[in-house]
């Protein structure tokens, strides 16, 4: 979002040119929400903006043929900026500018802007930072020494108060029931944990429950699927520096669908070609067993992420603690 921000802040420098911020299906993360309202941005559904009635197309933090967005493949982008793998499709294109070892586009487009002595209003400057931070996760992940002379760039021409906000966006309750699903669903084995989240409606949820479970102490990798409008949605977070998430990525996919990523964190994609459900648990049991397989963990080590406790209304404060919790309940 920061990043097309951007991009039309740097054509609009050029003359009077009209543009089209577009997305395939919809914006479903509330922090993304959130960014679209306080930017004022209005985006379209790429359904309903047909690109041959445009001059340019550009895609921005994703390439083509990379599955992980809705521009048809036999369209050959003008300009792609992305910090993610090249990809050879992407080579066609009049402009690139693919960077993998940046840990965000948006910090690739402050460097455009800088470039072109544009002012940064604090809108774009905080759409920017938020950008960075969410990338990188604060830093936490691949990151450069450009990315964090950006941020601190930004950070006085930002607004914090609105980062604050945007970072804890308001969610609806289907959420809640999607993530406690998500966990007591979820098993491990070794230094892997997934879970399998079903159909879902809001396919971000995919990545924030991968997220969510990489904060297992135990774990090194996690993977969470899910179902959305036709495929299944794969998001894969890592901890081990040793394997390249987006090489295993490229692993479960095989030739089946797309997919790859950065060191510690990718995604993938794989068209569902059937609606039988028996079929599509047999493709999501192959996905696992590539998966545990890949890195080392044994099937026969398999349980439950979470023990199945009793029923809430009939346990006790004292059932509801552990000993050492309880020691300081007066």
């Amino acid at each position: 979002i920061a990043a097309a921000a951007a991009l039309r802040e740097l054509a609009r420098s050029q003359g009077e040119v009209t543009t089209t911020l577009t997305c395939g299906g919809f914006v479903g993360r509330a922090e993304n929400r959130a960014l679209l309202k306080y930017l004022g941005l209005n985006i379209q559904s790429l359904e309903n903006t047909p690109p041959a009635n445009y001059d340019c197309v550009a895609l921005v933090d994703t390439q083509p043929g990379a599955g992980n967005n809705a521009l048809d493949p036999e369209i050959v982008p003008d300009i792609v900026v992305d910090h993610h793998p090249i990809r050879a499709q992407t080579r066609k294109s009049a402009f690139f500018d693919v960077r993998k070892r940046y840990g965000a586009t948006s910090t690739i487009f402050h460097e455009y802007l800088n470039c072109c002595d544009l002012e940064i209003s604090v809108p774009l400057a905080t759409a920017l930072l938020y950008g960075i931070r969410s990338d990188t996760a604060d830093f936490g992940r691949e990151a450069i020494q450009a990315d964090i002379h950006a941020f601190l760039a930004l950070y006085p021409s930002s607004n914090k108060k609105m980062i604050g906000r945007i970072a804890m966006a308001r969610v609806p309750r289907a959420y809640f029931r999607t993530i406690a699903a998500a966990l007591t669903g979820a098993r491990s084995s070794d230094n892997c944990v997934f879970s399998v989240l079903g159909a879902v409606d809001n396919p971000d949820i995919v990545s924030e429950v991968a997220d969510l479970l990489l904060r297992d102490e135990e774990s090194n990798w996690a993977l969470a699927i899910g179902m959305h409008r036709g495929e299944l949605l794969l998001s894969l977070r890592s901890s081990d520096l040793t394997m390249d998430a987006g090489k295993v990525m490229h692993h479960l996919v095989g030739k089946i669908g797309t997919g790859g990523g950065h060191v510690s964190i990718a995604g993938g994609q794989v068209p569902l070609r059937t609606e039988d459900l028996d079929t599509i648990q047999k493709l999501v049991d192959g996905i696992i067993r590539r998966f545990l397989a890949k890195l080392g963990a044994k099937k026969a080590n398999l349980h439950m992420l979470i023990e199945k406790r009793p029923d809430p209304e009939s346990m006790t404060l004292a059932a509801a603690v552990s000993p050492d919790e309880s020691a300081g309940i007066a």
